[in-house]
């Protein structure tokens, strides 16, 4: 369980009554596609005929470009998902980043499920904290300047849901 069930109305679009402003709401989810991408080698090392969970990162960077709707990019989403479910450890971690970061343009928190999964892909494949704070510091890194403070502030938010990872 990765979204709250206080919604943060910075993470819902005006649209909706929030406040989150459409530029960042593409952010969020190239940041997550990103998050996603760095460690889909991990799936695509036990499963490399399988193309869902790369799909799904394409779409999500084509939904923040414009040029696919989001209800595409989310059932993009649920066919990555659907690729990790047999599996277990890594492999299923990273798919799930791929999913995760595919329904962002459909509910904005999912942003921090791309980023959870793949740091638990990552210390699923190296078996250790350090590893996995390693790849929390590049994910800061790439977490663009206009959403930063919202990133950070949510995951101290979420981190209890997100099983920790953003304080481990």
């Amino acid at each position: 369980m990765i979204l709250p069930e206080v919604r943060d109305p910075r993470l819902v679009t005006i649209r909706r009554g929030g406040t989150l402003r459409d530029e960042d709401h593409q952010l969020l989810a190239l940041w997550a596609a990103d998050c996603a991408d760095h460690v889909l080698e991990l799936f695509e090392a036990e499963r490399p005929e399988d193309p869902r969970p790369r799909e799904a990162i394409a779409a999500a960077r084509a939904w923040a470009g414009g040029e696919l709707p989001m209800m595409r990019a989310r059932a993009a989403g649920g066919h990555a998902m659907g690729a990790a479910r047999p599996l277990r450890g890594a492999p299923r971690f990273a798919a799930y980043a791929a999913g995760q970061s595919a329904c962002v343009g459909h509910v904005a928190e999912h942003d921090l499920g791309a980023a959870a999964y793949a740091l638990k892909a990552v210390r699923g494949a190296r078996g250790d904290d350090a590893a996995l704070r390693a790849e929390r510091d590049w994910q800061h890194s790439q977490v663009p300047a206009p959403i930063r403070e919202l990133v950070l502030e949510d995951q101290l938010r979420r981190d209890a849901i997100c099983w920790s990872v953003f304080t481990a």
